[in-house]
């Protein structure tokens, strides 16, 4: 069974993922009065069988598929059957995001739990050891090839779906796109690590292999973000923005082919060039 029984989520409903705010804003020569949408910045508490896990700042938005991924892309489950149950659970403080795991996961989760420490709000903060922020990725297989033009397409399709940061201007979006399919699924978050979680949990939990189609990015490619898409089995992943050295190490490592710096027509390939057929090498100076 790909997906968590029905029976088993249990979802209160979490704050609006915008809020109206007025603002003064200069036109022209005048100052006026406005009025903006902002996204909400809501404390997300993980507990996985009643221990906390981390907390962080999220968009308090599709919290089931946040959970999903967040345990997944963190090693602690494979599939969503792996979870017994997932309770979303709103406070005056923030959102709960129960999950519990079947003895077997559990023991995997006590050896986890053991290497980390504190909050991991910006995907690698409060992290205790240095090999743990450093760790390992999984290869991902060499799975189809995609053209250039495929690249262009996809980052294109991905602005009518952004309708919360059409709302706010603030928010990260990660995106899934296949070339038979077409768009298949967008999350977005104020974090875009989390944007990325929420994706990974939502492709799970309807049975997607990222393997077959392209993750994209509205932010800068950061380490964390190449170890997630590695533990989906995403083997090409696109940026709007540039990636870090480190992810381009770890890209080449684990069998990632990274495009980033996606702008209009233009894109630079960083990684594993040979999933990309019709390509032209050149040297520029």
């Amino acid at each position: 069974m790909s997906d968590l029984d029905s029976d088993s989520i249990f979802v209160a409903a979490p704050p609006p993922p915008a809020v109206s705010v007025e603002c003064l804003a200069q036109r022209g020569k005048d100052l006026v009065r406005s009025v903006r949408a902002a996204p909400e910045e809501t404390a997300i508490a993980f507990t996985f069988n009643g221990i906390t896990h981390a907390v962080m700042m999220a968009t308090p938005a599709d919290l089931d598929d946040f959970g999903v991924g967040f345990a997944l892309t963190e090693g602690l489950i494979e599939k969503p059957a792996d979870i017994s149950s997932l309770e979303i659970i709103p406070t005056e403080l923030g959102v709960e995001v129960r999950i519990w795991l079947p003895e077997d996961r559990g023991e995997t989760y006590s050896a986890r739990r053991r290497s980390m420490a504190g909050p991991t709000g910006c995907g690698l903060c409060g992290i205790e050891s240095l090999s743990e922020a450093m760790r390992f990725a999984p290869a991902v297989p060499s799975a189809g090839v995609f053209e250039r033009g495929d690249i262009v397409k996809a980052m294109a399709s991905i602005q009518a779906g952004q309708t919360l940061n059409a709302q706010t201007h603030a928010v990260h979006a990660a995106a899934f796109w296949t070339p038979a399919g077409g768009l298949i699924a967008l999350r977005e978050d104020v974090g875009r690590h989390n944007a990325l979680d929420k994706l990974a949990g939502a492709l799970c939990r309807v049975g997607v292999c990222a393997g077959g189609g392209l993750v994209l990015l509205t932010s800068r490619v950061s380490i964390e973000l190449i170890q997630k898409a590695a533990r989906m089995g995403a083997p090409m992943i696109a940026a709007v923005s540039a990636p870090t050295a480190a992810a381009i190490r770890l890209a080449e490592d684990c069998g990632v082919t990274l495009i980033a710096v996606v702008r209009g027509a233009d894109f630079e390939i960083f990684t594993h060039p040979e999933r990309i057929v019709d390509r032209v090498i050149a040297n520029v100076a």
